[in-house]
């Protein structure tokens, strides 16, 4: 590539990072890491299929965003007012369920990180307050670059971190240990709660043409779609490959010893870090928990920002007269959704795997509609034929709906109808 195209890639990095930055975060540490320690490495057809599925529907974001400068809020709009309402419902019903799970991980991880020892909910009000402290000028360049330091910092960690489990233990259970069955109703349950937010949910596709819109705004650079498709194919296929590093870890360390995943944040804090240092070393202690904390906590951060862009966005198709007032609503919104979600932490309590197995389920459950919806959206009449998807992506398109609905459909059989 000549120096002309670096300079265009370097203009448009950064909403694929950001996205890699809210993916990475519970369906990775949490989830992939439990699928390698309750399955070992049974699952990573799994990771493998629910990565493949979901990238048109995500890659469609950005797409749609320089085909229409717009974001795709505007553009379920066109649809019909019935799919913009679906997109708002699914927002409303899995906002708050998001951002708790999210949170209260990073919460867990301060307390380790620190030493300081307050209550998980304690720490984890403490993480809102002080994403919220960082994002209430809402100035997206400097969110940007936050989270591309971030995620480098969490690359290196993690990298280190696989490698050693790689060099240092090996795969084997212990005797007579009986691997688990997947195909239970709880193995199900788990299979859809992995894969829901596998890499991300595809609400993200929505939240990602925000960030493209917000970049060529931030830079005045208007890319190319090659350009725009780096910047996605890097955050994407990275954070597929994390997924698989992290079922790795927990394959190598976990699998076959005995342990099973603690229901609370704070007990699967400390639960985490003790078995990799116990395998690795304590050397490894530093490392493992800057590599966790950092990835809860850019997770944390990137979906603390979206939902006040988003529900703004939202607010400025159904009354467009609020366009001109979007910094003071974004501020107004921001400490309110995130008061919400600590609400609902404090309501709940550290009930971990039931917070974060909730938030997931929904989020596959919701997957096929918005999928179709992202579908239909990319190839309406509006968006130009130079920026309409190949015939190979289209089709990946609608095989990838019909499977998020066959897995939908075994989940409603194998938990409702047995």
């Amino acid at each position: 590539m000549d120096l002309s195209g670096w300079h265009g890639i370097r203009k448009t990095l950064g909403p694929g990072i950001i996205m890699a930055a809210a993916a990475i975060g519970v369906s990775h540490l949490v989830q992939s890491t439990r699928a390698g320690a309750e399955y070992g490495f049974a699952l990573v057809w799994a990771v493998l299929l629910a990565n493949l599925f979901k990238y048109p529907f995500l890659e469609f974001g950005p797409r749609y965003a320089l085909a229409t400068g717009q974001n795709m809020i505007r553009g379920y709009a066109k649809l019909g007012k019935a799919a913009l309402w679906v997109f708002v419902l699914f927002t409303l019903l899995t906002m708050f369920a998001i951002h708790a799970a999210v949170t209260i991980v990073t919460g867990s991880l301060a307390s380790n990180l620190t030493g300081i020892d307050l209550p998980v909910i304690a720490w984890s009000g403490i993480v809102l307050i002080v994403c919220v402290l960082l994002l209430i000028q809402n100035r997206f360049s400097f969110f940007d670059s936050l989270i591309k330091a971030l995620m480098v910092i969490f690359a290196l960690s993690t990298i280190i971190a696989v490698v050693a489990a790689f060099s240092i233990t090996g795969y084997q259970a212990e005797p007579g240990f009986i691997p688990p069955d997947i195909w239970t109703v709880s193995g199900v349950a788990f299979l859809i709660a992995l894969m829901g937010w596998m890499p991300i949910p595809i609400d993200a596709a929505a939240w990602h043409s925000i960030w493209t819109v917000e970049k060529m705004k931030l830079t005045g650079y208007k890319p190319k779609l090659s350009e725009v498709r780096f910047d996605f194919n890097l955050g994407y296929i990275g954070a597929a490959l994390i997924a698989l590093f992290f079922l790795a870890l927990g394959a190598l360390i976990m699998y076959g010893s005995g342990e099973s995943y603690a229901s609370s944040a704070a007990a699967f804090s400390n639960q985490f870090l003790n078995l990799y240092t116990l395998a690795l070393g304590d050397w490894s202690g530093i490392v493992i928990v800057i590599c966790a904390f950092t990835t809860m906590f850019s997770t944390t951060l990137t979906v603390t920002d979206t939902y006040p862009r988003v529900l703004t966005h939202i607010l400025n198709v159904l009354k467009p007269q609020t366009e001109t007032s979007n910094n003071r609503i974004y501020r107004i919104l921001l400490p309110l959704i995130s008061a919400g979600s600590f609400l609902f932490l404090v309501l709940l309590g550290d009930q971990f795997r039931l917070l974060i197995d909730l938030a997931t389920t929904l989020s596959f459950l919701t997957a096929p509609v918005l999928a179709y919806m992202n579908h239909k959206l990319i190839h309406h009449p509006d968006i130009p034929d130079e920026f309409r998807p190949k015939p190979w992506l289209s089709r990946l398109s609608i095989f990838g709906i019909l499977f998020l609905t066959l897995f939908a459909f075994i989940y409603i059989y194998w938990t409702v109808l047995i």
